[in-house]
C-alpha cells in the first residue's frame, strides 16, 4: 500500500510483498512542532509532530466519549459502552469518503501504535489496582457454594462444545477454512471471568454489598485465579518448541511467584508498619511498587507469558485496603483508570472493521452461534447449581447472567490476540459487538429481576409502639466517627435501660471502603471468639470498648454488640438495613451529616452521611432516628428532655421513645402538645389523644414529666414559640411527618433544608435558630400494606 503524505507519520511506505512494507522515518522523530506556520518548511508541523497530534486524538477520543455518553447514560447502558462506540465512530467501520479522509489526517498510520503504547499502561495499571483491591483471604474463607458455581459454570461450556468440535472438526474446517482455528480461543474467552468486570457491573447496579453481589464476587474470584493460573502454564506450553525451554519458562515463573509472595508481600508488611497509624504512606514507597509492577511485567515478557500477568500476580501481594491499598488506588486511579484506560478501550476498538469487506457470512454465522450457545450453557449450569443451593428462581437467573457479563478486560484479552495475530479481524470485529451486547442484555436484566430492598418491605411490624411494657427494646446504633459514640450513649441512656425493661443495642462502625472491591462485614464478637481471628488491629477498638464497659455498668439491662462494616458510601445502607431485619430490631439510630458544636457552628459536613440517611429512611426495616448531636450529657446531672407532639403515626413513635425516658428521675421531661385553635377532630387526632392519655396522667403523678398544650395556628407562631423554648432544654425528640394538612407548620416547609429532618426537626438543627441542645428525629417503620 503507498500512502499519500496526510495518510502517515513516516516520510514514506511502500508495499514489498504480501507481509513486507519499506518504511522510511525521519531521525530525530519530531516529537514537538514549530506551529501551524513554522513548521511548513522543516516538516514538524502539529499533525506531523507525535506530541501535538497525540494531545488532539485524546481530545478528539474524550469529545466523541462524551457525546456517546451523554446520549446512552439516560437508557442505563454500562459506562464502557460509550468508549467503544467512540471507538467505532472513530475506526475503519464507517467507510464514508469525507468521514475517512479526515480520520486518516487525525490518526495517521503509524501514530496509533504510539496512542496505544502509551494508553496500554493504563490497562495495566488497571489490572494491577483490580487485584490490589481483591481480598485474596476470600478463597479460604469462602463456602462450597462459590465454588460449586464457579467450577460448574466453566467447565459445562467446555465439556459440550470441546467434542463438538473435535467430531466435527473436518465440517467446521470446510465452512470456515483457516478461521476455524478461532473458535477454541472464542470458546475459552467466552467461558473464563474476570473479577474487575463483575466487581464494575455490581458497583454500577449499586448491588455489591448485597447477599447477591458478595457471592457473585466470591464465584468470579474463585473463577478468575483458576483459569488464569491455567492459562499461564497452556500458554507457557504453547510457547516452548523444547522440553529444556518449557521446564525453564515454568520454574521462572513459579519462581517469580515464590519471590512476590516471600518477599515482596512481607516488604510491604514492613512499610505498613512504618507508616504511623493515621498518616499516609511515604511516597517513596509508593514509587518503589508502581516501579516493581512495571518490572514483573517485563520479567513475565522475558518468559513468554503476557505482559499483564506481572500486574496481575503483583498485586494479589499487596495488602488491601489502607493504609497501603488505598494510597495506591488514591494515587494510580485517577491517571491510569480514569484517564488512560477509557483512551485504550477507544483505540482498541477503532481496529474493528465492520465495513463487511473482510466479512464472510458462513464464518460469521458460526462463531455468532457459538458465542451465543456458550453464554446459554453457562447461564443455565450457574442457575441450576444456584437453584439446588435453594435460592430463588429470579436471583439464580440474576447470579447466572452476572456470571456472563463482559467489559474492558475482554476488550484488553481480544486486542492483545488480534495485535498478535492470532485471530483474524473478522472475529476480532464479531467478538467486539458481543462485548457490548452482553454487556448491555446482563446490565438491563439483572437491574429488572433483583432489586436488593424489596427483603426490607416492612410487612412484620417493628416499632416501639407496638412493643409491649415488659419487652426489650433493640437497637441498632450507626457509628460513623469517634465523636458519635458519646451521643449515641446518650440516646440509650435516654431509653432508661433496666433489667425489667432492657435494651439490645448492635453497634454499626460504618467505613468506607477504600483500595479493596470486596466489602468486609465483620462480627467483632465471633472475631473474638473464634480462633480465625484478623491478624491487623480491629479498626473499631475504641467502638468495642465503650460499648463492652457500658454494658458492665449497666448489668442485666443492657447487652452490646459491635460489627464493622467496610463497604462503598453508596452502598452502605444495605449492611445498616440487613442488620436490622437479622436483628429484627425496632430502631435504627442514624447520626445527622453535620456535626455541630454546642454554640451552633458546623465542625463538618459529610455528603455521604447523608445520602446513607435518606436511604436507610426510604427502605429501612424498622424504624429510623436521625440524631443531630451538639453537647453530651455530664454524668449525674440533671436532663432537660422536652417532646414537640403535633401528631401522626412519626409523633406517636416518638413520644413511645419519650415515655421510656420519663421512669428516670434524673430526666425531666415536658411534652409540648401542638394544637390549632379551630382544628376538626379526624381519626388521627382521637388515636392522638390516646396517646397522650398515659403523659397528661403521669403529669399530676409524677415530679419530672410535664404536659403542656400549645395553641399554634399557623407555621410563624409555632416558629416563636419554639424559640422561646430553645434555652430551656438540653434534649428535644420530635417525629419526622405529620401530615400535609397540619395547619401548625403551614409555610415552614417552604423554608426546609433538611427533609430527612422534617420540618420541626430541620427548624430546630438550623443554625440561624441558636439551638444548643441535641435532638433526636423519628420516623416510624414505612410499613407496606
Amino acid at each position: 500500500m503507498n500512502l499519500n503524505v496526510n495518510e502517515t507519520l513516516y516520510t514514506q511506505i511502500s508495499e514489498v510483498n504480501a507481509t513486507m512494507y519499506k518504511v522510511c522515518i525521519a531521525i530525530p522523530t519530531p516529537t514537538t512542532s514549530d506551529g501551524i506556520w513554522g513548521g511548513q518548511i522543516s516538516g514538524r508541523t502539529p499533525l506531523k509532530s507525535f506530541l501535538p497530534l497525540f494531545d488532539l486524538q485524546v481530545i478528539v477520543i474524550y469529545a466523541v466519549t462524551f457525546i456517546c455518553q451523554y446520549f446512552l447514560k439516560h437508557l442505563n447502558f454500562p459506562v464502557f459502552i460509550s468508549q467503544m462506540l467512540a471507538g467505532l465512530i472513530l475506526g475503519s467501520s464507517i467507510q464514508q469518503e469525507t468521514v475517512v479522509k479526515y480520520k486518516l489526517m487525525l490518526f495517521p498510520y503509524g501514530s496509533q501504535e504510539v496512542l496505544t503504547s502509551i494508553t496500554s499502561i493504563g490497562y495495566a495499571f488497571f489490572m494491577f489496582l483490580t487485584t490490589v483491591q481483591m481480598d485474596f483471604s476470600m478463597i479460604t474463607r469462602t463456602g462450597c457454594k462459590p465454588w460449586a458455581i464457579a467450577m460448574i459454570g466453566l467447565a459445562a461450556p467446555l465439556v459440550f462444545c470441546i467434542p463438538t468440535f473435535l467430531i466435527f472438526h473436518t465440517q467446521f474446517h470446510g465452512l470456515m477454512g483457516y478461521a476455524v482455528k478461532d473458535l477454541h480461543i472464542v470458546l475459552l474467552s467466552q467461558t473464563v471471568l474476570s473479577t474487575a468486570v463483575i466487581a464494575s457491573l455490581l458497583n454500577e447496579l449499586k448491588i455489591t454489598n448485597s447477599e447477591l453481589g458478595r457471592l457473585a464476587l466470591s464465584s468470579v474470584l474463585v473463577s478468575d485465579l483458576v483459569t488464569t493460573t491455567i492459562t499461564s502454564f497452556t500458554t507457557a506450553l504453547t510457547e516452548s518448541n523444547e522440553v529444556k525451554h518449557l521446564v525453564v519458562n515454568l520454574v521462572a515463573l513459579v519462581a517469580l511467584c515464590i519471590f512476590i509472595l516471600f518477599v515482596c508481600r512481607p516488604a510491604m508488611f514492613w512499610i505498613i508498619k512504618q507508616t504511623p497509624e493515621g498518616r499516609a504512606v511515604k511516597d517513596g514507597y509508593i514509587y518503589l511498587i508502581i516501579s516493581m509492577v512495571l518490572v514483573s511485567g517485563w520479567v513475565v515478557v522475558q518468559i513468554e507469558q503476557d505482559f499483564i500477568l506481572g500486574p496481575f500476580i503483583f498485586g494479589l501481594a499487596v495488602p488491601e485496603g489502607p493504609p497501603l491499598g488505598s494510597a495506591l488506588v488514591k494515587k494510580l486511579n485517577v491517571f491510569c483508570t480514569c484517564l488512560l484506560l477509557p483512551i485504550f478501550v477507544t483505540c482498541s476498538v477503532m481496529k474493528t472493521d465492520l465495513s463487511f469487506k473482510y466479512l464472510s457470512a458462513v464464518s460469521s454465522v458460526v462463531i455468532i452461534v457459538l458465542v451465543i450457545v456458550t453464554h446459554l450453557l453457562k447461564i443455565t449450569a450457574c442457575t441450576v447449581v444456584a437453584l439446588y443451593c435453594k435460592m430463588p428462581f429470579k436471583d439464580a437467573l440474576a447470579l447466572a447472567l452476572i456470571l456472563n457479563a463482559k467489559g474492558i478486560v475482554e476488550v484488553g484479552l481480544y486486542n492483545g490476540l488480534y495485535d498478535a495475530k492470532v485471530i483474524t479481524v473478522e472475529t476480532y470485529g464479531i467478538m467486539m459487538l458481543s462485548i457490548m451486547i452482553a454487556a448491555c442484555i446482563v446490565k438491563w436484566s439483572v437491574k429488572y429481576l433483583y432489586d436488593p430492598s424489596r427483603k426490607y418491605a416492612g410487612y412484620q411490624t417493628r416499632n416501639i409502639m407496638s412493643l409491649t411494657a415488659d419487652s426489650e427494646l433493640k437497637v441498632i446504633a450507626c457509628i460513623h466517627k469517634q465523636c458519635h459514640i458519646s451521643s449515641i450513649i446518650d440516646v440509650l441512656d435516654l431509653c432508661c435501660p433496666t433489667t425489667e425493661q432492657p435494651i439490645i443495642v448492635d453497634v454499626l462502625h460504618l467505613i468506607e471502603l477504600v483500595g479493596r472491591c470486596t466489602p468486609i462485614f465483620i462480627s467483632h464478637r465471633l472475631q473474638r471468639t473464634t480462633s480465625e481471628t484478623f491478624s491487623h488491629k480491629s479498626y473499631s477498638d475504641e467502638i468495642i470498648l465503650t460499648f463492652d464497659f457500658y454494658a458492665l455498668d449497666n448489668p442485666g439491662a443492657v447487652t452490646a454488640q459491635a460489627y464493622t462494616s467496610i463497604s462503598q458510601a453508596n452502598l452502605m445502607h444495605d449492611d445498616v438495613c440487613q442488620l436490622a431485619l437479622d436483628k429484627v430490631a425496632s430502631i435504627i439510630i442514624l447520626p445527622f451529616h453535620q456535626k455541630l458544636s454546642a454554640d451552633g457552628e458546623i465542625e463538618f459536613d459529610d455528603k455521604n452521611i447523608r445520602s446513607l440517611n435518606c436511604k436507610v429512611l426510604e427502605i429501612a426495616p424498622c424504624s429510623v432516628g436521625i440524631l443531630v448531636s451538639r453537647a453530651t450529657f455530664q454524668s449525674g446531672s440533671q436532663v432537660r428532655l422536652a417532646m414537640v407532639f403535633l401528631g401522626g403515626k412519626d409523633d406517636r413513635e416518638a413520644f413511645c421513645l419519650a415515655k421510656r425516658a420519663m421512669r428516670n428521675p434524673r430526666i425531666s421531661l415536658v411534652v409540648y402538645h401542638i394544637v390549632h385553635k379551630e382544628y376538626m377532630p379526624d381519626i388521627e387526632d382521637v388515636i392522638d389523644k390516646d396517646t397522650l392519655e398515659d403523659i397528661q396522667q403521669a403529669h399530676s403523678s409524677l415530679e419530672n414529666v410535664s404536659y403542656r398544650q400549645i395553641i399554634a395556628n399557623d407555621g410563624q407562631e409555632l416558629s416563636a414559640f419554639l424559640r422561646d423554648i430553645v434555652d430551656g432544654h438540653d434534649f428535644f425528640i420530635v417525629g419526622r411527618r405529620h401530615g400535609i394538612s397540619s395547619p401548625q407548620i403551614h409555610g415552614l416547609s417552604d423554608w426546609s433544608e433538611f427533609s430527612e429532618l422534617g420540618v420541626i426537626g430541620d427548624l430546630l438543627a438550623s443554625t440561624d435558630f441558636g439551638i444548643r441542645a441535641s435532638l433526636l428525629v423519628v420516623q416510624q417503620q414505612v410499613k407496606d400494606e
